[in-house]
């Protein structure tokens, strides 16, 4: 039988073992990066000797082109590639049969100076080898990459490996992350921690995931949204608190819907839903400058501007200017659900009217708003958790954020009259009870703790795997999570299927 790529890394591996070689050693000491590396040969280049400096650095090999008793390696660390040179007259015996062991993946560290090649690449040229990790797999052939995006999500740490793109994605959006950090850390906002296990699930109209704790034996529920225990926080004093979050919903998987998902929510005492939107709109622009040095970017082959003032419009206004219904459609629910048929729009004749609405809304108008867009006044069906507009009781001060066609943040000034909250819980209940899986559940605690007053208080939730999207450029959102849930068979959902979809996901 022929032998495999594997065997015959295995082979190697048992040859060094048998030398005495460990193929899996600890505690060698990295003293540069290749980024530092590269630097000083900007700075002092003519301070560079084959004598010295002598530079100490690790990576993983990407490339060997051998000759002989000699070698052209290129290696890897997290900040950069470069290339060494290795001969045989230039480092120990034991060095030269662990470098004829050598493949691509290893990891080495290297102990050299440096020299320019003819075609003036800075070299390092390597007086000491040693192997700190055998590679008993090959990469991918690095010509084609690793473009099979099932592979690529599954094993997503040889689509790190392989493609720089991926490995730029994740920093990027690690920036995303320290600029929102930053931007709520400077004006007073405390960063907090709240349960992902709840015993009620809340703050979304959502279906939860569910897990049994046995020392307690009581259901538990992954947090859909960490909204009533930071309003529980706001009652207790914490006046302007932040949390960067992992919420969980138990819904459908699609290019812009994952199961687990990643949201910043706030919540600011003092404050209106208007102020919110000033505040979000000042946030995306100081996001995308620290992130893209720019506030205009290409999402898509779309132009996007986050450069203000943002478009403000009401619901309603949206579907009567957008959408093409009229406003006879809107005040008369017969009249309503035949529009939503003409459309072939999916509803439930048996939901409640603001229900309708915003279902129409999500498949007329969403699509269209590309431009960074508030929609506000919400009806209050859709809004258990927002303050009723005194001028409209009917509709609430909440808006929605919208960019390329699709949601990105969700915010309103909060109710804080507990009556009220429990009716609007109630009536939730009743729609769960007709067969609502989505409608929020009772709950008596976060309404005694509002009994005990909470501040005129203003909150928002954004998505940010969606807003790492626009800022990478990435078409689904498993591009911009690390390890997106799939399926166990190989018949993984194709990218582009869609299902039920989230609000904030």
């Amino acid at each position: 039988m022929k032998k495999t790529e594997q065997d015959i890394r295995r082979e190697k591996m048992e040859t060094l073992r048998e030398q005495g070689i460990d193929p899996y050693p600890n505690g060698f000491e990295v003293d540069n990066t290749i980024a530092e590396i590269l630097a000083f040969t900007e700075d002092s280049p003519d301070s560079i000797t084959e004598e010295g400096p002598v530079f100490v650095v690790a990576g993983r090999l990407m490339a060997i082109n051998k000759f002989g008793k000699s070698a052209f390696v290129r290696f890897r660390d997290r900040t950069g590639q470069m290339q060494a040179y290795i001969r045989k007259d230039q480092i120990d015996e034991q060095a030269f049969m662990l470098y004829k062991a050598l493949d691509i993946g290893d990891f080495v560290g290297l102990k050299g100076s440096l020299f320019q090649t003819k075609t003036g690449e800075w070299t390092l040229v390597v007086k000491e080898l040693t192997l700190l990790c055998k590679s008993l797999r090959p990469l991918p052939e690095k010509f084609h990459g690793l473009k099979d995006p099932e592979k690529r999500y599954r094993q997503r740490y040889l689509d790190l490996i392989m493609n720089t793109e991926t490995r730029e994605t994740f920093i990027r959006r690690s920036k995303i992350v320290r600029a929102m950090r930053t931007f709520f850390d400077q004006r007073d906002f405390l960063e907090v921690e709240t349960p992902m296990m709840q015993p009620i699930p809340g703050g979304a109209e959502a279906c939860p995931f569910v897990t049994h704790h046995n020392a307690l034996d009581m259901a538990l529920y992954l947090r859909i949204a960490p909204e009533l225990y930071l309003k529980r926080l706001v009652v207790g004093g914490l006046e302007r608190v932040y949390e960067i979050n992992r919420n969980f919903r138990n819904e459908g998987v699609s290019t812009r819907h994952n199961p687990e998902f990643t949201m910043l929510e706030f919540y600011w005492a003092y404050a209106t839903h208007h102020d919110l939107m000033a505040l979000t709109e000042e946030m995306f622009q100081y996001v995308a400058r620290e992130v893209l040095g720019s506030t205009s970017f290409i999402y898509q082959g779309q132009d996007i501007s986050f450069e203000g003032p943002w478009k403000r419009l009401s619901l309603y206004n949206a579907l009567l200017t957008i959408g093409g219904a009229d406003k006879e459609i809107l005040e008369d629910r017969n009249k309503l659900i035949a529009f939503a048929e003409s459309k072939n729009v999916p509803i439930d004749k048996n939901a409640r009217t603001g229900k309708i609405i915003t279902k129409l809304f999500d498949v007329l108008v969403e699509p269209e708003l590309i431009q960074p867009t508030f929609i506000h006044s919400y009806p209050v069906e859709v809004s258990p958790l927002s303050r009723r507009n005194q001028k409209e009781p009917d509709l609430t001060e909440r808006f929605e954020l919208f960019i390329a066609g699709r949601e990105i943040a969700n915010g309103f000034s909060e109710l804080n009259d507990p009556d009220d909250q429990r009716e609007r819980f109630l009536q939730q209940v009743a729609d769960k009870e007709a067969g609502d899986e989505e409608a929020h559940w009772m709950d008596e605690d976060y309404v005694e703790a509002l009994e005990y007053g909470m501040p005129p208080t203003a909150g928002e939730g954004v998505g940010i795997d969606r807003l790492a999207m626009l800022l990478t450029d990435a078409a689904s959102i498993r591009e911009v999570i690390l390890f997106p849930h799939m399926r166990h068979s190989a018949a993984t959902t194709k990218a582009g299927d869609e299902t039920p979809k989230n609000k904030e996901g």
